[in-house]
Parts: C-alpha cells; structure tokens; sequence
C-alpha cells in the first residue's frame, strides 16, 4: 500500500488528518502514543493533538512495521528499541522503492498507451 502523500506545507495536521494519511481508525492513533513513546504530538490545555511532520514521521514508522511488515505491537516495539536509526533507513529505502515502483509503473502505462496510438 503507498501512503497517501503529504504535499500540504502546512506545520501542524488534526488527528483526522493523520489517520487519513494513513487510511487508520483515529483510534488506532490514539493507542499507538501509548503503546509507543516516539509519537508524541504535543497537545492543547483541551485535550486535541496537533501532529507535526516529525510525529507523522513517527507514525509512518509504525505503521510500516506494524501494518507492512506484520510485526506485532511488542515485536515493533522491541525493533525500535534494539536499533532505532537502522529501522528508520529499512522505512525509508522501503518507501523510495515504492515510489520508484510506482513512476516505473506510471512510465509503462505511458509508453503503453503511446504504442496503443502508433
């Protein structure tokens, strides 16, 4: 599954926001910033989270090893505990690789349709 994009240059984002970055309940968030202290957004005297880039980075992290790579909640949990900085890299080639999967693709499709025309 490719992550919807985050283009928007705004700084902080809603839950809501969030969870539809991720197509996750925002439920599943809320459980996350307990079972997982790198997402932490700060938040108001009321109660609402402001997610900034670096907690959806968090996320995204989470949610790569949690709901890509099938770990359970303990098995991430230790993963990041027993090297943080490796996963991170593993997250990212991971996501590059998808989008060079997806412009190859986009790539294909084009020539295709170019010699449908020819």
């Amino acid at each position: 599954m490719v992550l919807k994009k985050n283009r928007d240059p705004k700084l902080y984002f809603s839950i809501s926001e969030v969870a539809q970055m991720f197509d996750i309940n925002e439920s599943t968030l809320r459980f996350w910033e307990k079972e997982f202290d790198i997402i932490n957004p700060p938040k108001t005297s009321k109660g609402i989270r402001y997610y900034r880039q670096e907690d959806i980075n968090s996320v995204r992290l989470v949610y790569h090893l949690v709901k890509e790579r099938g770990l359970t909640l303990a098995g991430a949990r230790q993963k990041l505990k027993d090297n943080k900085e490796t996963t991170i890299r593993q997250e990212d080639i991971v996501n590059r690789l998808k989008q060079i999967r997806e412009e190859l693709r986009a790539m294909r499709d084009a020539f295709d349709a170019f010699v449908a025309k020819v």
